[in-house]
């Protein structure tokens, strides 16, 4: 064991003794609580696991910044995806991969409105080989893997399940990202920019966030496969952007609004310059009922290019997946009781912070 190691297992067991306070001993001798020899054959379970670890662990990789440390992994033979957080203002970081060797890497791109960044790095080793993504979403309750470095404890992996899928979680510039992946994998600082992964050794997410009971979060590998090929390319990445804001039609919602039924989504706010204004037309008032304040008047969005709309997420997933600025969509609206079809030309999210998708 190098002093390094040495330094960083010590300066990390205040924090392991802290999460293990309150936890019944395991037995340090040669029997297990049941009675079974601690050297019994493991199980395929356990074989699986440690399968995906070593088959990935070459390829995912500790990034130190002189503000911290995360986490990242191979895309291809010369880059490292990571969040936008790890890196920061940074343009020039440190990687290191299991061979023990640090590497220069240059922060080529990041995007701050889905809190991803990719990373060129001198000489990626052979072992390390690009990590394939998932070709689709996961469901809730798939087995999955996170791999990178909590509390700088290389090359750690936590197992749980999909928790959730189609979150919307919070970005650094304000806005939310879309399409994110919940779980219950143990996730601590360190962890971001990690690989959430399925069983079948493919990615499933961008570890994004984490810490709380049982829940942490990823960013999408659809989302991811979108941003990081033209963050490669060019530098940065322009995501489309309607300008509304909106709240789900709930039957608060449409008893108060006259809609005869809860469906899709009132727009309450349209941004002064936004695309969407002149085209939709947002909440101007409120009323108390049953005690709740609720939007009154405005546009209710059913659809986009006809695929229906019943929650926020389902807009801003639409959008960041399907679209890009410049292109025209067809939202389906319900406007004073009237059905009717609008078109509307998408733009490019501004970084100003705010509610708007």
């Amino acid at each position: 064991m190098t002093a390094t190691r040495r330094r960083l297992l010590g300066g990390s067991a205040s924090a392991l003794i802290v999460g293990l306070a309150g936890c019944a001993a395991i037995p340090s001798g040669p029997d297990a609580p049941d009675g079974t020899s601690s050297d019994a054959p493991s199980t395929a379970a356990d074989d699986t696991y440690t399968s995906v670890y070593e088959d990935a662990i070459d390829s995912v990789v500790m990034i130190r910044t002189g503000q911290g440390q995360g986490t990242g992994f191979v895309v291809d033979d010369a880059h490292v995806v990571t969040n936008a957080h790890v890196v920061g203002r940074s343009t020039a970081v440190d990687v290191r991969f299991t061979d023990g060797q640090w590497r220069s890497g240059s922060v080529v791109g990041t995007d701050p409105h889905s809190d991803l960044a990719a990373v060129a790095v001198d000489t990626v080793p052979s072992v390390a080989t690009p990590l394939p993504f998932v070709d689709e979403q996961p469901s809730p309750g798939r087995e999955v893997v996170a791999i990178g470095n909590p509390f700088n404890l290389e090359g750690t992996v936590t197992t749980g399940i999909v928790s959730g899928t189609d979150r919307s979680i919070p970005a650094p510039t304000g806005y939310s990202i879309p399409d994110a992946i919940q779980t219950d994998a143990a996730v601590n600082p360190g962890n971001s920019g990690g690989p959430l992964m399925t069983l079948g050794g493919r990615v499933a997410a961008v570890i994004n966030s984490g810490g709380g009971d049982n829940i942490a979060f990823g960013i999408s590998a659809a989302l991811t496969e979108r941003v990081v090929p033209q963050l490669v390319e060019t530098g940065d990445y322009d995501h489309a952007y309607a300008g509304v804001s909106v709240t789900a039609a709930t039957p608060a919602v449409a008893a108060a609004n006259g809609l005869g039924e809860s469906r899709g989504l009132l727009v309450v706010e349209v941004a002064d310059g936004a695309p969407a204004e002149g085209v939709l037309e947002p909440s101007v008032r409120a009323r108390y009922r049953d005690g709740e304040r609720v939007p009154v008047g405005g546009d209710v969005l059913l659809a986009v290019d006809g695929t229906e709309l019943t929650t926020k997420e389902d807009l801003g997933s639409y959008l960041a997946l399907e679209t890009r600025p410049g292109d025209t969509v067809e939202l389906t609206i319900s406007r004073s009781g009237s059905e009717l079809t609008v078109p509307l030309e998408l733009g490019t999210r501004p970084l100003r912070r705010g509610p708007y998708r």
